[in-house]
């Protein structure tokens, strides 16, 4: 032993009385369970965990929850591993070989409702109200259920995000209406490409290229209206449906694989946006058609309409997302109070993405403390309510700076401010959520066991 020369006093004196710094290969328990037991309780917590990533809920939640409901039902000992495409648990048991199970994750798109459902039926496992099988049962029934709305008015949805966001910018009911008409178009192309199961990277150059080709033609039309705003509020939409805030999360709360794989998805998908803006936007310089990007400080938005609209924004996205009435309630107030937030930080100096980051951070917050009271994911509080605030006319700005007016430095300074405001928004909602925590709904031993996933020692 090292430390054999040295007195037994003094060595009690110096030595370490607490827990071991990292619990390594501890030594499994005795199983009581029967086999086919275990294997029903194995699928179940497969099954909520990855239905729950498919709907967008960050890695830390889904493993919290899958620990969560294997422990409901006495597997105590279980490790869980996630990548971006699947999920994996073992359950180690001293009596017998470990049992290992995978599920890969099949993809899906925002949907608040089932994300709501699926939570409900992991609170009801996790409080001993239902047995395995009854927990199956109820699981199926939200999974396979209808979609919470017609696709008309998801479509509503999506069109309604784009004429607010239109107004927000500074433009009048022309704009706004232009804007709602050309992302509903854009919205139905790419549902019709997305069924001829075209990759979704294409599918954004074609979304992108769309909006910018309708700001085109409407110039050529000579119509009276900012058609940059057009396309800004087309790119808002793009830009929305990018998984950044579940990117940010993942990485600072310790789930590198995951995050750098949503990460890697967020910059091809956003490289997708540039093509195709790029394209047209190049295609129109040597047609040498008279393009303009219009300045929001120009002409001012008044507060109370710019504070409307911005509800509106959040509300209408989580409407598209397939929410319930009474959350996409609750994201209206996310989008008024992220766009006030940011706008009285922007009135005492703060640049766009301080005033962006600052929002974010409220809005992470509040949504941690409120929405496990009212029964809401929140996820939806953090992901609607920034999306008014998404750079959409910055990307624009700085691709136009670039492919049209050949300023390279001033396009390259707009894009990297729309991505620091971007990175702003992810890592505030991430950070307010930690700062409301203690606020929030009780926490059990596996949201801390995941959430010192984190950290370099206990």
């Amino acid at each position: 032993m090292p430390h054999a020369r040295i007195p037994d006093r003094a060595w009690r004196a110096i030595a370490g009385t607490g827990p071991p710094t990292a619990p390594i290969g501890l030594r499994a328990q005795a199983s009581r369970m029967d086999e086919l037991t275990v294997h029903a309780a194995l699928g179940l917590a497969l099954r909520i965990g990855a239905s729950m990533l498919a709907v967008g809920a960050s890695a830390a939640d889904a493993t919290a929850t899958v620990l969560r409901v294997a422990a409901a039902y006495g597997l105590g000992h279980c490790a869980i591993d996630i990548t971006f495409t699947s999920i994996t648990i073992s359950f180690d048991r001293e009596d017998a070989v470990p049992l290992t199970a995978m599920r890969v994750v099949n993809t899906s798109r925002l949907d608040y409702t089932r994300l709501q459902g699926v939570t409900d039926v992991a609170r009801a496992v996790g409080a001993g109200d239902v047995d395995v099988e009854e927990a199956h049962r109820r699981l199926d029934r939200v999974v396979s259920a209808p979609a919470t709305y017609r696709r008309s008015v998801s479509a509503l949805g999506w069109a309604g995000v784009a004429g607010c966001f239109g107004l927000v910018l500074g433009g009048g009911w022309r704009e706004a209406l232009l804007a709602a008409l050309t992302t509903a178009l854009v919205e139905q192309v790419m549902r019709v490409l997305n069924r001829r199961s075209l990759p979704l990277f294409f599918q954004q150059v074609a979304g992108a290229a769309l909006a910018t080709g309708v700001a085109v033609l409407l110039l050529v039309s000579d119509v009276e209206v900012q058609t940059s705003l057009v396309v800004a509020a087309g790119i808002v939409v793009l830009l929305a449906g990018l998984s950044l805030v579940g990117a940010a999360e993942d990485a600072i709360s310790g789930f590198p694989v995951t995050a750098a794989a949503r990460a890697f998805e967020v910059v091809t998908l956003t490289t997708g946006i540039v093509v195709g803006i790029a394209g047209v936007l190049d295609l129109a310089r040597r047609a040498q058609l008279p393009l303009t990007v219009v300045d929001p400080s120009a002409s001012p938005v008044p507060v109370p309409v710019a504070l409307a609209a911005s509800a509106g924004i959040a509300g209408f996205w989580a409407l598209a997302s397939l929410a319930r009435p009474r959350a996409v309630a609750l994201a209206a107030l996310a989008g008024a109070l992220a766009w006030t937030t940011s706008w009285a930080a922007g009135q005492v100096g703060a640049g766009p993405a301080l005033a962006s980051g600052v929002a974010a951070v409220v809005l992470g917050f509040c949504g941690e403390v409120l929405t496990e009271r009212l029964r809401v994911p929140p996820l939806l509080v953090a992901v609607c309510g920034i999306v008014p605030l998404l750079p959409g006319l910055a990307v624009y700005h700085g691709l136009f700076t670039i492919v049209v007016d050949a300023r390279i430095d001033e396009g390259l300074g707009a894009l990297v401010g729309a991505a620091a405001v971007g990175l702003a928004l992810a890592a505030g909602v991430t950070l307010g959520e930690y700062l409301g925590r203690p606020f929030g709904g009780e926490r059990d031993r596996y949201d801390e066991r995941v959430r010192r996933r984190a950290m370099t020692t206990d």
